[in-house]
């Protein structure tokens, strides 16, 4: 919840914006580093604004729908900084989900493991491929360090998995 918070105040710090707005920039922009859908979005929004930190304005232009414009307010700005700090000096405990089947690797044939092991090679490389993609932006940005960091994780995992079926396939023959 913590992390939310943080990406919908750190959006709001630079302008208000409507829901619309945030969301489309989450799915265009933040898919690396969050998974974060509509509905949670606006359900923190609005614990965000019963708790004080964001204020809702209501906008309406021409025939469309009236829609709710969110700003970041003063208490806002302190809560941001405070769970930034925190988050920035924080160390991170990952669970990786893939490492629940190598647990259990044990119970596959090596015929089986090796090949899915070298899939998930693959599927890792064509992301790390596709993140490398990502337009600077520009000297001394934060969007530049997370996607550094999501591209050094993904690179040891290429390199831990080239290593583990390297160590496997002797046990092949």
């Amino acid at each position: 919840m913590e992390e939310r918070s943080l990406i919908l105040l750190g959006l709001l710090m630079s302008q208000s914006q409507h829901g619309y707005q945030i969301n489309e920039f989450i799915e265009r922009n933040l898919s690396a580093v969050t998974d974060m859908k509509k509905p949670t979005a606006y359900a923190t929004l609005d614990k965000l604004s019963h708790n004080g930190y964001i204020d809702i304005q209501l906008e309406q232009e021409g025939n469309r729908p009236t829609r709710k414009v969110y700003s970041i307010n003063e208490n806002g700005k302190k809560y941001f900084y405070e769970l930034l700090l925190l988050n920035l000096s924080s160390a991170e405990s990952v669970n990786y989900q893939g490492d629940i089947g190598l647990m259990f690797i044990d119970f596959l044939p090596l015929e089986k493991t090796i090949p899915a092991l070298e899939e998930r090679l693959n599927n890792n490389k064509k992301l790390l491929a596709l993140i490398k993609q990502t337009p600077s932006h520009g000297e001394r940005s934060g969007v530049n360090l997370a996607v550094e960091h999501k591209m050094a994780m993904l690179e040891a995992e290429v390199a831990f998995l080239e290593k583990s079926i390297r160590k496997l396939s002797p046990y092949l023959k």
